[in-house]
């Protein structure tokens, strides 16, 4: 991601290929800054990817996030994606919860 006005490289977002999420079906990713947080940025790239994603035939999304991660959980909810009820257990890094969006 690249802020327009600025020109600076903020993070990144976009779609993998999970071995955690059912085939065929992509898990989208997003990192960004620490400097570039709570500016909407991750909202407007989550959202043009999964505008992507659709035209290009994909009907579903995953998304993974850990549990603690409040505000990446915010994010995913405000564009359409819904907790699965699926978690996968880690004690180091925190609980992993499964998201997944409909197109």
């Amino acid at each position: 991601m690249q802020r327009a006005v600025e020109g600076d490289v903020i993070g990144n977002c976009g779609l993998l290929v999970g071995e955690q999420v059912p085939a065929g079906e992509p898990e989208i990713a997003v990192e960004l800054l620490r400097d570039a947080w709570h500016q909407g940025f991750a909202t407007e790239a989550v959202s043009a990817v999964l505008d992507w994603a659709g035209a290009s035939g994909h009907r579903r999304v995953w998304a993974t996030v850990r549990e603690w991660n409040s505000a990446s959980r915010r994010v995913l909810a405000k564009v359409g994606f819904e907790e699965t009820g699926r978690r996968e257990a880690d004690g180091v890094h925190g609980d992993t919860v499964f998201l997944r969006c409909t197109l």
